[in-house]
């Protein structure tokens, strides 16, 4: 064991290398996380305010695409690359608009990373953006490019298209569920107010589209449904600083508690401070309440005021990786 022993592995090498470092496993999961990294691209181009509709198309031949109408990725040369901006994306670790808040307030995914790990991560892959007037074209094999930056016609409208096969020899399984990713894109839905988000199977020619201009107050009706309940929807918001908050809460006559949490979209499984300080609040302001109300004999405990309850909390903020 020597010095001859120690590798140095560059640009996209590592991800091939150890794929499961960067999206958690080479099964199931995994191949759907190549989709979720794309649309949250497209999502943070909606929190932006530049995108109003994504697309999310399964073919038969297990290619799959994801497109948006927002601003398209950046395809002039890089200052400090002598490459388009597009290429940079496309190919460099940690390269993205996400590091500042001038380009994204908020953002998602795996910033600068989640896109250059999906086209490392295919067999093939190609991008099409339309912006200033034409449309973009570039190819890539296993994260390398095929060919230069090309245009390929002229188009009004402004968006980002990407569509890859993933590699067979690195994943177990080609075949992405329907249902896993009808799941996924409905919640972004739900938490993106007013999105629209469209998922379509050429394999079994099943379609949805997803729209909810109610936001995360139709999230709380959707797990509310066919219950009986107790009361309309209770929503606030409130932002500071960089932070924006948003609470929908319902109760229904059962004892199940259904409380979940989203930091940028993300689903917190595991909790945290902000699901902790809310539970507390909670139960301090029912208390709160009933002692103004002279309700003597009324004195919640936490798991009282959590019986019967649907919650949403969704928190977006601007959260850099370094």
């Amino acid at each position: 064991y020597g010095a001859k022993n120690i590798q140095v592995l560059e640009g996209l090498q590592a991800v091939r290398k150890r794929p499961a470092m960067y999206i958690g496993s080479v099964g199931l999961r995994g191949l759907h996380h190549l989709i979720y990294e794309a649309v949250d691209n497209s999502i943070d181009e909606a929190l932006a305010g530049h995108c109003t509709k994504v697309a999310v198309i399964i073919h038969k031949n297990n290619w799959a695409t994801i497109q948006d109408n927002g601003r398209g990725i950046p395809v002039d040369k890089h200052p400090k690359f002598n490459m388009s901006a597009l290429e940079v994306v496309m190919t460099k670790l940690h390269a993205g608009g996400k590091f500042d808040k001038n380009t994204y307030k908020v953002s998602g995914g795996l910033h600068g990373v989640g896109i250059s790990v999906a086209n490392a991560l295919s067999e093939k892959l190609y991008v099409e953006v339309k912006r200033g007037g034409n449309v973009y074209r570039q190819d890539y094999v296993m994260g390398k490019p095929t060919n230069k930056l090309t245009i390929i016609g002229q188009n009004s409208d402004t968006g980002t298209k990407v569509s890859f096969l993933a590699d067979k020899g690195i994943f177990e399984t080609l075949e992405y569920s329907y249902d896993t990713l009808l799941v996924r894109l409905r919640e972004l839905s739900f938490l993106n107010k007013g999105l629209e988000i469209k998922i379509t199977d050429e394999r079994n020619k099943k379609e949805r589209i997803f729209q909810y201009k109610g936001g995360i107050v139709s999230f709380v009706r959707y797990l509310n449904y066919k219950k009986e309940v107790l009361n309309d929807p209770i929503y606030f918001s409130k932002e500071v600083k960089d932070v924006k908050v948003e609470v929908a809460l319902q109760y229904n006559v059962g004892f199940v508690e259904g409380v979940f949490s989203f930091v940028n979209n993300i689903n917190t499984h595991d909790g945290g401070t902000h699901l902790v300080g809310f539970k507390t609040a909670l139960t301090r302001t029912l208390n709160n309440y009933a002692e103004r109300m002279k309700m003597k004999d009324v004195k919640l405990s936490s798991m009282d005021v959590r019986e019967g309850l649907i919650g949403i909390i969704s928190i977006k903020m601007h959260s850099p990786q370094f």
